[in-house]
């Protein structure tokens, strides 16, 4: 059982299976991040926003962080390689789109979902995004079995937000500046509540960028505490791309963040910042592994996993 959201939100207000979910959910559920794994799949190249802290690179190897690929899939060969990374690492239980663009400016998200939830639907269906295109596609997110989803949510005020990213792409038009901010947090608002009111349990992301939203992290709290976000993440700043020279926010500074968030919604504190094509459990990201070191863990998993199937007999016995 997940601990307890705070203030209004309980394990009272989700039902067993979003339960199951939250409790199966390596980034929902500290204590799931031992036994159960996600996969991330890079089959999202193009996004609809440019925020002023992210590069989005392909074909990148030893570099551990979001929007980094070592190649982008299509639906299929998605598909194809989750069937043999489950074969090998039966602990993992979550299935992820989250770049390394936007999965909502992407139709081969909804293709690679619709495909694995056809030949693997046990799986947990997650996504990440910006919210620009939420309230458009929600309806494509209930088709595609999404079940769990990542907003990441740096502002909910424009002069705050236009300082964090530099335009935005909306049905076919660019906007910038205060204008953009307010498309952006608008949509992120209406798409998070259609989707929690739909069934989907939500986390959101916050980019801690110091001296411009540091002290605005309270308010983005309040606010998902007031639309019934499970949990909240909050990321320190990578320097890169407008940001490069900005410094990054101290171990204190992001600690301190956390404990004024608190009080309002429940803070994810064991965050690995993963790529985009991350597998296996958080901090043992088995796609920057060599050959020799993937195959000592799956050993490792399947032993687990036949000694789990072993005690699970004998219980019923």
């Amino acid at each position: 059982m997940p601990a307890e959201n705070s203030d209004n939100q309980s394990s009272s207000d989700y039902s067993n299976e979003q339960l199951r979910i939250i409790s199966e959910h390596p980034c929902y559920d500290p204590k799931a991040q031992h036994k159960f794994g996600r996969m991330h799949l890079a089959v999202a190249p193009k996004c609809n926003i440019q925020c002023k802290y992210c590069i989005r690179d392909y074909d990148c190897v030893n570099e551990c962080r979001p929007g980094v690929t070592s190649e982008v899939l299509t639906p299929q060969q998605a598909l194809e390689k989750t069937k043999r990374v489950l074969k090998d690492f039966p602990n993992i239980k979550v299935i992820a789109i989250a770049g390394p663009g936007d999965p909502l400016a992407n139709d081969e998200t909804f293709e690679t979902f619709k495909l694995i939830k056809e030949e693997i639907p046990d799986v947990i269906i997650c996504m990440s995004t910006n919210g620009l295109a939420l309230p458009d596609r929600i309806d494509d997110m209930l088709d595609a079995g999404v079940q769990t989803l990542t907003v990441t949510v740096n502002a909910v005020d424009p002069e705050i937000q236009k300082q964090i990213c530099d335009h935005v792409i909306y049905n076919g038009k660019v906007y910038k500046g205060k204008e953009a901010a307010e498309l952006l947090i608008n949509n992120q608002l209406e798409g998070i509540k259609a989707a929690i009111d739909a069934g989907i349990v939500i986390k959101v992301n916050t980019v801690l960028v110091p001296d411009v939203n540091d002290g605005h992290v309270v308010e983005i709290a309040k606010r998902m505490n007031e639309m019934g976000v499970f949990i909240m993440n909050i990321m320190p700043l990578i320097p890169q791309a407008e940001f490069a020279d900005w410094r990054v926010p101290t171990d204190e500074e992001r600690k301190a963040a956390q404990a004024a968030c608190e009080p309002f919604v429940s803070q994810m504190r064991h965050c690995r910042q993963c790529r985009s094509d991350a597998y296996g459990l958080l901090g043992q990201d088995l796609s920057q592994m060599s050959e020799e070191r993937r195959n000592m863990v799956k050993l490792q998993t399947l032993r687990n996993t036949k000694s789990k199937s072993d005690e699970d007999t004998d219980d019923e016995n």
